[in-house]
């Protein structure tokens, strides 16, 4: 079985967009969910009517679900929480506010959930403002559609999918109880000054087109409060390319082949028997034996009985194919091919850097993706938000109005902290180039800090300074 015959499994609905569908089925790839349509387990064999099952229409009972393992990875390392970037701005009151803002809304979680959902081609985020506190939500793609216009500003932001009379009613829509099982559209409208929602109606009737006065919200802000991922992608992208999509055939293949392994690998433990009886073997009335090895026969003296084993030079061979398979999956879509075990001693952070490197490169356009061209437009709109929220935002107890993000930046920590052979190495290099007029002081010291793992490796030198001014 290959990645297409398997989508075939998942049903799809025809008035989504083909993109919805796609979306869908790569979630279920990094969900691990990706076998769940198949009804028969890898064991069974025959159905009821006493049919061979072929082993593509059998859930494989391995899961190695590696391209969740290099998306967690590489997700990891972009914003972990050694990994977590730090700010600078032209104000330097500025990189505090936006710290709290992270540290009030759960800001790592979210933006790690965000680069985890967009590993599929895209992921948003919606920033909300209510009693001046600012909420974020992220949300999947699959269902919401970005409009942007000739600057490459965002536009507009469509979400449309199908839900049930039941749930509606639940949220407060009158919605009749014989319709509880009947789907309905949800249609909702986000541009610069408003937020439309429409009232439900149902899919053979189209698509809604009277607007809910009441739900319908004119927040005013003069832009989309929304920030649209793409991964792996420049900005104005709907969806970029999924980051494990090239893989997905060879991971199935290696689930097929450890399952199929496994199998043997019990039925060497315990083979068949068969039993080579007399003229009429159940004139005695003794039923078929099922079990294995360790099942006792009597045989009349003419009957004869044997193991059907298999050599177990099978297994080797599929594990050494298993490790080629695993190196290709690796290496197309750029995941960690070191092995744990030979790492005999600890090793510096420059050669874990060489060791992780494929990785590394990913990592690094994933910071274009969610750092510079998603986090970054983040902070952007909070201070957005200040500008136009009445007496400003709310933040950390206190109101900060028309905050100036200019020279607003991230300062990205290293992949793998310095050893302190490295740091004093590092140091002594700098002292040189500032003794030898090359690099100033405070170049030096924000570059020393960033190494080290300070939290404000700008704000460092102004500390300095306040110890000792000389």
């Amino acid at each position: 079985m290959d990645w297409q015959e398997l989508k075939r499994t998942y049903p799809r609905d025809p008035d989504l967009p083909a993109r919805a569908h796609v979306l869908s089925a790569l979630a279920r790839v990094l969900e691990g969910t990706q076998y769940d349509a198949i009804p028969n387990p890898f064991g069974t064999e025959y159905n009821g009517a006493g049919e061979y099952i072929p082993l593509s229409q059998r859930r494989p009972s391995v899961r190695t679900n590696m391209c969740r393992a290099v998306v967690d990875d590489a997700v990891s390392l972009l914003f972990g929480a050694s990994h977590w970037p730090a700010t600078v701005a032209t104000d330097p009151a500025l990189p505090g506010i936006v710290a709290q803002f992270g540290a009030e809304t759960a800001l790592p979680a979210l933006m790690l959930d965000a680069a985890t959902r967009g590993a599929t081609g895209s992921v948003a985020v919606l920033v909300e403002a209510v009693a001046r506190r600012l909420r974020v939500q992220v949300h999947d793609t699959r269902y919401l559609t970005p409009q942007w216009d000739g600057a490459g500003l965002l536009a507009a932001v469509t979400e449309c999918f199908k839900v049930t009379g039941a749930t509606l009613a639940a949220q407060g829509w009158p919605i009749a109880a014989d319709d509880a099982t009947t789907t309905f559209w949800w249609l909702r409208v986000w541009d610069r000054a408003d937020c439309h929602v429409y009232v439900p109606q149902r899919v053979d009737a189209g698509l809604p087109t009277r607007l809910d006065a009441t739900r319908s919200t004119h927040h005013g802000l003069g832009f989309v409060p929304w920030v649209w991922m793409a991964n792996l992608a420049a900005p104005g992208t709907v969806d970029g390319p999924c980051t494990f999509a090239p893989a997905i055939d060879t991971v199935i293949e290696c689930d097929y082949l450890l399952s199929q392994s496994g199998r043997g690998l019990k039925y060497s433990a315990d083979p068949r028997l068969v039993i080579r009886a007399g003229p009429d073997p159940y004139a005695d009335g003794t039923p078929t034996s099922t079990g294995g090895a360790s099942a006792a026969l009597t045989l009349p003296l003419d009957g004869d009985a044997k193991l059907l084993e298999i050599n177990g030079d099978a297994a080797g061979a599929m594990r050494d194919h298993y490790r080629e398979l695993r190196a290709s999956v690796m290496e197309q879509i750029h995941g960690n091919r070191a092995q744990a075990d030979r790492l005999a001693a600890p090793t510096s952070g420059r050669a874990m850097e060489m060791l992780y490197q494929p990785l590394l490169w990913l990592v690094d356009r994933m910071r274009l993706s969610y750092g510079e061209y998603g986090l970054l437009a983040l902070y952007r709109m909070v201070c957005a938000f200040s500008h136009v929220l009445e007496g400003g935002v709310h933040i950390g107890g206190q109101d900060y109005a028309r905050l100036d993000a200019t020279g607003l930046a991230l300062q990205w920590p290293p992949y793998f902290a310095d050893t302190e052979a490295e740091l004093a190495q590092l140091a002594q290099g700098l002292g040189l180039a500032v003794q030898g007029g090359f690099l100033s002081r405070q170049t030096a010291c924000a570059i020393f800090a960033t190494r080290a793992g300070g939290p404000a490796p700008h704000a460092e030198w102004a500390r300095l300074n306040a110890a000792d001014p000389t």
